[in-house]
């Protein structure tokens, strides 16, 4: 009976890798864009937001961010689905940003600059109290 010696681990074995081979990883996937407004951009939407409080038609806002986006939700009262939003769509596939502006899943407006986007939005008329 030949006892032998054991075989190294690795010759006989192809499931076994010496101790220092490097093991492969997968690729890290990409981390989706950070997405988020400005101070200007700010700014600007919270002015608007204050006229039509002032006004009584909006009574509050959340500011969320998603992969890839942010979003100013607008809210006539707080336990309901937002009135409006104003999605900043970040950039990707070799497309710019955009503005979107959303009513339910209605979209009123898309634009390259904030500005134009919220255009929808300021141009309803602010009822005059009295």
């Amino acid at each position: 009976m030949d006892l032998g010696h054991a075989a190294e681990p690795g010759a006989a074995d192809p499931q076994h890798r010496p101790v220092t081979a490097p093991i492969p990883l997968p690729k890290p996937r990409p981390r989706p864009e950070f997405v988020g407004f400005s101070r200007s951009e700010l700014h600007g939407l919270l002015e608007l937001y204050t006229r039509r409080v002032v006004a009584g038609q909006w009574r509050d806002y959340a500011i969320d961010h998603g992969r890839g986006m942010a979003v100013f939700s607008i809210y006539r009262r707080s336990l309901e689905s937002p009135m409006y939003s104003v999605m900043k769509l970040g950039s990707g596939a070799g497309r710019p940003g955009e503005y979107v502006v959303v009513r339910g899943h209605r979209v009123l407006k898309r634009a390259r600059t904030l500005s134009e986007a919220v255009e929808v939005l300021d141009r309803q008329p602010i009822p005059v109290p009295g």
